[in-house]
């Protein structure tokens, strides 16, 4: 999952997205979850959306990356962990999951089999919402992996799965100086 990528270009990621405004995906997820409980953010990068989080919840941040969980230690509080998403060991431990932008490395063959690891790892009713590039692009762009997603696709990985999908909106890349599109998915294990 460009785990090399991210090990050698850490700096530089973490600085250009831990301030961007998410404040818009913040709510489209929380309108789902209950008042309290447990998140797991996949692919925590920056550590920025677990900050948020912890404000109100109990996370558990994992990343495959050794310099994003050891940068992470200095700023998390919450639990951080060297775990790559196809790993997975969690049984209905989470109320909701978080995957901003990390599912996106996996090839769209490995996408069911890590969405059923998420479903595992949610408690019934569990939210999750996830992101990807708005498109039906696979391979490989500026050094990494990336597998986009349009409604179709959405449609035909989350058929290999019990999820259910709740809403899903096209938004503007968060970053002022990108232009990409972005797929947001809120799912729900039924």
């Amino acid at each position: 999952m460009c785990k090399e990528y991210y090990n050698k270009y850490a700096k530089e990621f973490i600085e250009s997205t831990i301030n961007a405004d998410m404040s818009e995906q913040y709510h489209f997820f929380e309108k789902y979850l209950p008042d309290t409980g447990k998140i797991l953010d996949i692919g925590f990068g920056s550590g920025r959306d677990s900050l948020y989080f912890s404000k109100k919840y109990e996370v558990v941040s994992i990343d495959n990356s050794e310099a994003f969980v050891e940068q992470a230690k200095n700023i998390l509080s919450n639990k951080v962990l060297l775990l790559d998403v196809r790993d997975m060991p969690y049984e209905e431990e989470f109320d909701g999951i978080w995957a901003c932008a990390s599912l996106l490395h996996l090839s769209y063959a490995e996408l069911p089999e890590v969405l059923n690891k998420c479903y595992n790892a949610l408690k019934p009713n569990g939210i999750m919402y996830m992101s990807f590039k708005y498109g039906d692009f696979a391979g490989e762009r500026n050094g990494r992996y990336f597998t986009d997603l349009n409604e179709d696709r959405l449609h035909e990985v989350l058929s290999y799965t019990k999820f259910e999908l709740l809403e899903f909106k096209i938004t503007n890349d968060v970053r002022p100086d990108r232009d990409d599109k972005w797929l947001n998915v809120i799912i729900r294990k039924s």
